[in-house]
Parts: C-alpha cells; sequence; structure tokens
C-alpha cells in the first residue's frame, strides 16, 4: 500500500490555503462563511482533478510512441 500522494492531492492542503485567502478576503471586506470555504476548497480540488485527467489526455495524444 502506498500511503505517499503530491502535496496538491492533499484535501488538507487545499483546505488550509482555502482558510487562508478566505481570512485575507475578510481583511479586504468580503464575507467568506465557513460553509463557502468548505464548498470552495471542494471544488479546487475537482478541478484540480479534472486538469490532471486533462493534461494526461493531451499529453497521450501528443506523444510520438504508440501504447502497445
Amino acid at each position: 500500500m502506498n500511503d505517499v500522494k503530491a502535496w496538491y492531492q492533499s484535501r488538507t492542503v487545499w483546505g488550509a490555503l482555502t482558510a487562508i485567502l478566505a481570512s485575507l478576503a475578510n481583511a479586504a471586506g468580503v464575507e467568506v462563511t465557513a460553509g463557502d470555504e468548505g464548498e470552495l476548497a471542494d471544488l479546487v480540488v475537482a478541478a484540480i482533478g479534472t486538469l490532471g485527467g486533462l493534461v494526461a489526455l493531451i499529453g497521450r495524444i501528443s506523444a510520438r510512441r504508440r501504447v502497445t
């Protein structure tokens, strides 16, 4: 079993970054609730997964060697 993952695959990292951004937004006068933070963290994780899939697909399409 592999218990290692990249930092960008961690929901905790994205949750922490979202909390930091929400704090900065609050300091700038934008109201961000805890529910908003959770939803934003979920969206970021989903977007990163989608982006990773697209990059893999584009890489496979543009590869010069065939897969056998």
